[in-house]
């Protein structure tokens, strides 16, 4: 052999083999982390229901079908809490429609001003009857979001007219004209919205719903005064947590990504707060001073903003006791209107230990339905088939159809039956008198 031949060099056989190992590796190890992530191998249920087997709640499981039915979200990412949340929160709803509402002004008796807007009906109701939804929106919302207007657009073409509160502040666009903005339980600016509703169309029923703050709010509202549910035919709380001191602790911690999510809603507060500078910390405010304004800026969740800002609003002089005060969990027991819990079991929010609030609730009163689904996230609960979701969601469908079954239960059931289904004593009494 010449010594100027080149020298050639193989590959071992086994080397191909190894480099394709390797590559089928890299993407199993993809395709776990994305199984996993997106929850894939979760599989669909109906919601788990607790309730007591009454005449009402027989009646409404069999009129509203959609509660015992399968929940099916867009199967590519509907079952991921995270992915329903985030689409949430950066779209919305997808195709969402553009209601017309008249927007009404309240003033309150500390200077404020309560705003909320008004969607008349598009159709009549099934039942023949008036009926109003007065709906509270979650925290820092308003009636320009999304997935608001989906939810009035189909209450509307149900038949019902819908009331929207405008959180006190959210709206930026509108001033503050008192040194005050909304709460975790302030129920003032709901209030004034009911009574106007009430004394607007005295022949109207309502239909009480609350999404996530909101739902703390209305339920609050409703128990903390049992003169509130005159004219109240039900009440529909989604994605609430029921308990903020209760809350707190799990909003600190990692798991489920809480820490994150606070972080983000307390940018988000600290916008809305800071939107409003010159009305609640200008012209000499006596709650807030300029070191507030100050440790706001360094804040990096909501408990901070809460003990720094909001619990001075009502004078409140800790957290522990502004938690307290303004949370649902100590006026829920007084509602004994129909009361329609729900949440998800993939809220990444709403940590599964507050759960056993509404579900022992539902134990022990006879007028509480509570439906825990395996998916839907906080305030999701798209449906679809693999990829893109539907413009209307199985929240909307649930809340309306819960209210049809409860409007066509208060037509049909005999004059002498309570609410619950149960003998009213008073109303057979005074007819056989």
């Amino acid at each position: 052999m010449s010594s100027h031949e080149p020298e050639v060099y193989t590959v071992a056989p086994e080397m191909p083999a190894m480099f394709d190992g390797m590559k089928l590796a890299a993407v199993a190890t993809i395709l776990y982390i994305i199984v996993r992530c997106l929850n894939l191998k979760s599989p669909t249920a109906p919601p788990d229901l607790t309730y007591q087997d009454t005449p009402l709640h027989r009646f409404l499981l069999k009129s509203c079908p959609i509660l015992t039915k399968e929940y099916i979200p867009p199967l590519l990412w509907g079952k991921s809490g995270h992915m329903q949340t985030a689409l949430y929160g950066k779209l919305g709803r997808v195709s969402s429609p553009h209601p017309v509402s008249l927007r009404k002004y309240l003033p309150m008796q500390d200077g404020a001003t309560a705003t909320f807007d008004l969607f008349e009906p598009l159709a009549d109701h099934q039942s023949g009857a008036d009926v109003t939804m007065v709906i509270c929106p979650g925290i820092g919302n308003h009636s320009e979001k999304h997935y608001i207007r989906t939810f009035v657009d189909h209450s509307q073409k149900q038949g019902y007219r819908c009331a929207v509160l405008n959180h006190l502040g959210a709206l930026t666009n509108i001033e503050l004209t008192s040194p005050r903005m909304f709460t975790y339980g302030c129920t003032w600016e709901f209030a004034a919205m009911v009574g106007y509703i009430k004394k607007t169309y005295p022949q109207t029923q309502l239909v009480v719903v609350g999404f996530s703050l909101g739902g703390n709010i209305v339920c609050k509202f409703l128990g903390e005064n049992r003169a509130h549910q005159e004219q109240v035919l039900c009440c529909v709380s989604v994605c609430q947590g029921y308990s903020a001191l209760r809350a707190q602790e799990t909003f600190l911690q990692w798991d489920q990504c809480r820490r994150f999510y606070n972080f983000l809603m307390a940018d988000n507060m600290k916008k809305i707060i800071l939107s409003h500078r010159g009305s609640l910390f200008g012209g000499g405010s006596p709650k807030m001073v300029d070191a507030d304004l100050r440790r706001l800026y360094t804040a990096t969740s909501l408990m901070q903003i809460d003990d720094i800002i909001m619990r001075k609003f009502h004078g409140h002089s800790s957290l522990k006791e502004y938690y307290e005060k303004e949370s649902c969990v100590h006026y829920i027991h007084n509602v004994n209107v129909p009361l329609l819990l729900v949440n998800s079991g993939d809220d990444p929010l709403v940590h599964e230990s507050l759960l056993t609030i509404p579900r022992t609730l539902a134990e022990k009163k006879e007028n509480v339905i509570f439906a825990l689904t395996l998916h839907g996230g906080h305030l999701g609960f798209f449906e679809g088939a693999v990829l893109f979701p539907q413009p209307l969601t199985w929240m909307d469908k649930v809340i309306v159809g819960y209210a049809n079954a409860i409007c066509q239960w208060e037509k049909q059931k005999p004059p002498c039956q309570g609410q619950d289904g149960h003998p009213a004593e008073s109303a057979c009494s005074d007819k056989t008198s």
